[in-house]
């Protein structure tokens, strides 16, 4: 289905975190049918992942954005939404890509048909072997939370829906940002990118020196500063608000998929949500993991630390302080809870 151009800012990047802004943008415009997104007592979580896969990118993009790489076929991108259950606060955790995990006995390969015993496993791989319903049961698991709803969105969606905001979204850097696996090469400041640009900055984690917490702290940002991108627009059609609904989630069937309908109902809850009550973290880790066979360098998450995160949010609570939480072992890996508003591009 082709659906017409929305006029005006639209995009959503990994949207859930940033659908906030649709209600606001357009109080008692949203013209929102019944839908089955539910209400629960203690909160709403929502499981957001991107996806490293190439399928529908160009050999020119390929080129251009240097996408062409082995594709994984993982979850290389994975956030945890927490919408209170009075809709007046959303917490966003991010779960590293490389979190070491456990993959329980007897369940099958989706790429293989093979039934697995357990096995030690990146977080990222579970979508890989089980797909949808599996990266969901992991972290179910992990967390302890119940996933809600669910979202993916690969290379070629991110790209098209960043592509979708007239002018652009901003990203900035305090010191110059070049890496040469991803090609991005930044000066100092802000600026307004496209799509393929903008994939260039959420998969940069080589410029740095921050690692994979360097890259998870530029896709927080990116997905505030869309939202402020946002709010610089009047989306009044609710014809065109369906069908960008329609467009960010895509037709892939998922376990627990969020409909278009959910999306504008969300949307409509936090319609008063300002940035300032959005709030961003990274599990709270310890550090690495000696190498594993067949795994190879992965993170051990702060038993404890996390267990205090997941059980605030299983509470309905706002995340614990930095102070809260002891220090990793991994200077850059130290949990530091943000406000989306100190994520906004000057």
């Amino acid at each position: 289905m082709n659906f017409p151009r929305l006029k005006g800012p639209r995009s959503l990047l990994l949207a859930p975190a940033a659908l906030v802004a649709l209600a606001a943008l357009v109080p008692g415009a949203l013209a929102v049918s019944p839908t089955d997104l539910p209400e629960p007592e203690q909160g709403l979580n929502l499981l957001v992942v991107g996806l490293d896969t190439r399928k529908g990118v160009t050999a020119e993009e390929k080129e251009r954005f240097r996408l062409g790489g082995q594709a994984c076929d993982c979850t290389d991108v994975m956030m945890l939404v927490h919408v209170s259950a009075a809709n007046d606060r959303v917490d966003v955790v991010s779960l590293p890509r490389d979190s070491l995990t456990t993959f329980p006995a007897d369940h099958r390969d989706r790429r293989t048909g093979k039934v697995h015993a357990a096995h030690q496993a990146k977080i990222n791989g579970a979508w890989a072997e089980g797909g949808s319903s599996f990266a969901v049961e992991t972290v179910e698991s992990m967390t302890g939370l119940p996933v809600h709803r669910y979202l993916e969105i690969d290379f070629r969606r991110f790209m098209d829906t960043v592509d979708r905001v007239d002018g652009g979204v901003a990203i900035c850097t305090a010191e110059p940002l070049k890496d040469p696996s991803t090609g991005i090469d930044l000066q100092p400041g802000t600026k307004r990118v496209a799509g393929g640009e903008a994939l260039q900055y959420v998969r940069s984690r080589k410029a740095d020196g921050q690692m994979d917490f360097g890259r998870i702290h530029k896709q927080q940002k990116f997905v505030v500063n869309t939202l402020e991108r946002l709010r610089e627009g009047i989306l009044d059609d609710p014809e065109q608000l369906m069908a960008f609904a329609a467009t960010l989630r895509g037709t892939a069937a998922a376990e627990s998929g969020i409909s278009p309908d959910e999306l504008l109902t969300l949307a409509d809850r936090l319609r008063e949500l300002p940035p300032d009550r959005m709030t961003f973290a990274t599990v709270p880790v310890r550090g690495f993991n000696p190498n594993i066979e067949g795994v190879g360098s992965t993170l051990a998450w702060d038993a404890e630390g996390a267990a205090e995160v997941f059980g605030r949010l299983r509470e309905d609570l706002p995340l614990p302080a930095a102070e809260e939480i002891a220090p990793s072992t991994i200077p850059v890996g130290t949990y530091r809870p943000a406000e989306g508003s100190s994520l906004i591009c000057p």
